[in-house]
């Protein structure tokens, strides 16, 4: 009767050398610096930096440009729904794109108005609150 044994040797061998190479790209990677830093809004903000007015950035979503006197980040815009008027309001898509939504229907499903979705002319000025700003990284 021959065996039937199967040697996994190989396989586990392979297996501890990827594992191996994932841990060695991951330590190489923390000790990269300047390298897509990114940063906390908050934390930015407490550092005095300036926020500018709503813009698209290279991929076409929304966010802000902010500001010291030597150093740019680009903050994403971190809201989904944003208040236009009594009875409008838009969905914001990823890619940039503004989808009008009645105010009234909206409202009607949730429950009445939500005060966590900020004002559009709130967004488009720079009069962000944090939770509405994404993460942040160093403009080029």
């Amino acid at each position: 009767m021959a065996s039937t044994h199967i040697n996994n040797t190989g396989a586990r061998a392979g297996w501890k050398g990827f594992v191996g190479l994932v841990v060695a790209a991951a330590i190489g990677f923390a000790f990269m610096t300047g390298i897509a830093q990114a940063e906390s809004f908050s934390k930015l903000e407490k550092q005095g930096y300036a926020v500018g007015k709503l813009t698209k950035g290279k991929a076409g979503g929304y966010g802000w440009v902010i500001s010291n006197s030597n150093k740019q980040f680009f903050c994403r815009l971190n809201a989904s729904l944003a208040y236009v008027s009594k009875k409008e309001m838009v969905g914001i898509t990823s890619s940039g794109r503004l989808i009008k939504v009645d105010r009234a229907t909206f409202e009607a499903k949730i429950g009445g108005p939500d005060p966590s979705i900020p004002q559009w002319s709130d967004l488009q000025s720079g009069r962000v609150k944090p939770d509405d700003v994404g993460s942040c990284t160093a403009v080029r």
